[in-house]
């Protein structure tokens, strides 16, 4: 793997962690989100689901004829979490429905706490990888004058 390819490796692992950090916040900021009339749903735990990306033709063969492909990650898709709301007997609040309940919404604190640490690692190996293959470059360059 030539230099250009670890350098668009780390950029693409760092853009689906930088997307998976956002859904997170998003999740813990409406953790207590609410539906706005009467047994309406509150808000539901958003999920990023990565995939494979395939990009192919870049240079990777050294050999100046191009034609290598570099494997990436990239967020497929961001979804909603299946699952039921939990129930709170809360009779005067706005939302609750006829028998006093309140749907409230299905984010668990400390699940998105180590979701978004696991995150947090992987967006920092990806750093480390920038950081290494910008060194190489600069002795490359340090070498060539």
């Amino acid at each position: 793997m030539d230099l250009d390819n670890a350098l668009r490796v780390s950029a693409a692992g760092l853009r689906a962690q930088s997307t998976r950090l956002r859904v997170v916040a998003e999740n813990l900021a409406n953790k207590d989100s609410t539906g706005s009339s009467p047994g309406a749903d509150p808000y539901r735990r958003k999920t990023v689901t990565f995939g494979a990306h395939v990009e192919r033709g870049l240079a990777g063969n050294g050999g100046g004829g191009g034609g290598g492909a570099v494997s990436t990650v990239k967020v497929s898709r961001v979804g909603t979490a299946p699952g039921e709301f939990t129930e709170t007997y809360d009779p005067a609040h706005p939302a609750a429905d006829a028998r006093g309940y309140v749907k409230r919404p299905n984010v668990d604190s400390l699940v998105e706490m180590m979701d978004m640490r696991e995150a947090q690692r992987s967006y920092s190996a990806n750093v480390s990888v920038l950081e290494v293959t910008r060194g190489m470059l600069t002795r490359i360059i340090e070498t060539l004058r």
